[in-house]
């Protein structure tokens, strides 16, 4: 399992990043708000595992790009809705199985908050579940879409298993019942981009980080 809090935290806040910058371009008005709620789980989430590691705002705002510990999936651009819904059905179902053994863990601080956020976790994977077999099970353009983005993300899913690859097989079943029911096909594994929990990003994130931080840099020591 991946127990680093510092890791864990830097996933759930760029997830939280991506997922917010949807707020009022998801296809429905009812998935605006699904989206932001989910966003806001994951960054609740790595607010408690960041403050296991020290100011939470010096963390969130103030590191440059080479100093987060994200895997690079989560800093993904979504170039379109069907990447971010399997961007979500990949992560939330790594972090379902990841906090559910980091809550029986012996770090009693990690487990407490994996305990609460396990509970979150599997609420984003049905939503991301369903809208994956909505998406894969529907027209012909749905389909495709659905089937390029998993195919695009998928290569992506491999550094989350670095630190747990006891995880993998779990984890395989879950997404490979998912992709059946959407008559979705799993890619084969090949190319396997690494480096984010070391520091090597992609140059997303450091778009990504220049609007999460700008207002912060623009007006340090700044209380509202």
């Amino acid at each position: 399992m991946t127990a680093d809090p510092l890791a864990l935290g830097d996933d759930a806040l760029i997830a939280a990043q991506r997922l917010a910058m949807w707020c009022a371009r998801a296809p429905e008005l009812e998935e605006d708000v699904a989206l932001a709620n989910i966003a806001l789980d994951q960054l609740g989430a790595a607010r408690l595992f960041l403050s296991l590691v020290g100011d939470e705002d010096e963390l969130a705002y103030l590191r440059t790009d080479r100093d987060f510990r994200n895997v690079l999936l989560v800093e993904l651009v979504d170039r379109d809705f069907a990447v971010l819904i399997a961007k979500l059905l990949f992560l939330s179902a790594f972090q379902r199985l990841n906090y559910a053994s980091l809550a029986a863990g012996p770090d009693r601080r990690v487990a407490e908050i994996a305990a609460k956020a396990v509970k979150e976790s599997a609420y984003h994977l049905d939503h991301a579940t369903q809208w994956t077999l909505r998406l894969g099970d529907g027209t012909d353009l749905s389909h495709q879409r659905m089937q390029a983005a998993v195919d695009e993300v998928w290569p992506y899913t491999h550094e989350l298993f670095e630190d747990a690859t006891e995880l993998r097989e779990p984890w395989l079943s879950t997404v490979d019942d998912v992709l059946a029911g959407a008559t979705l096909v799993r890619p084969a594994d090949g190319w396997r981009p690494t480096g984010g929990r070391r520091g090597r990003h992609t140059e997303a994130l450091s778009y990504l980080l220049a609007e999460l931080q700008v207002v912060h840099r623009a007006h340090p020591g700044a209380r509202w």
